[in-house]
């Protein structure tokens, strides 16, 4: 069996270089997610109480919205199929000790990659007959929803906004040319 190397694994990835954190910390939070499905890796990352789960949570979106954008693959049919964490450049500080001596600090930084790949046909339909059987749709076809109708609703209340503005600028156009034409009519009685 040949194996792929890390950067030719398939599916659309997503990088964050130079990160302040160790790679040891932010492979554990990687461990958590990794084969997850993107609804269940947001979760996973949304309640988790490390600092570094904020930038991977950032990471898994990018990726997403790189599979979306790109290649046209919808959220509800990516999983996480491979993350990881590699040392970045560590930055060397030191810290004054007693009797004049100094110990060194290692400020260390990482560079995560997340990759995203597609379910298999068969997955997807076992997928959606769970949801079924379950009597629900999944939740992110509900935020998308959600999302959709939030968009429009903010869409209606522009261009309502718009239409008023509008109607104001007419009025005060109305409203100077009536002024126009009593301070006209005014200088001919003044002149006369």
């Amino acid at each position: 069996m040949a194996l792929t190397k890390t950067n030719e694994r398939p599916g659309t990835r997503a990088v964050v270089r130079y990160v302040r954190v160790s790679a040891s910390k932010a492979r554990e939070v990687l461990n958590l997610i990794r084969g997850e499905s993107y609804g269940r890796a947001s979760e996973i990352l949304a309640f988790s109480e490390r600092s570094v789960s904020e930038v991977i949570a950032k990471c898994l979106d990018s990726a997403v919205a790189n599979a979306e954008n790109n290649d046209g693959i919808p959220a509800e049919e990516l999983f996480v199929s491979a993350c990881y964490a590699d040392e970045g450049p560590t930055l060397k500080r030191w810290r004054p000790r007693a009797r004049g001596r100094a110990t060194p600090i290692r400020k260390r930084t990482c560079h995560i990659t997340v990759i995203v790949g597609r379910y298999s046909p068969e997955q997807i339909a076992a997928q959606q007959t769970r949801d079924e059987e379950r009597g629900r749709s999944g939740p992110s076809q509900q935020a998308a929803e959600a999302r959709r109708q939030r968009v429009e609703k903010s869409r209606a209340a522009a261009e309502v906004l718009e239409s008023e503005e509008a109607v104001d600028e007419s009025e005060e156009a109305v409203d100077e040319s009536e002024e126009n034409e009593d301070e006209s009519s005014t200088t001919k009685e003044e002149s006369n």
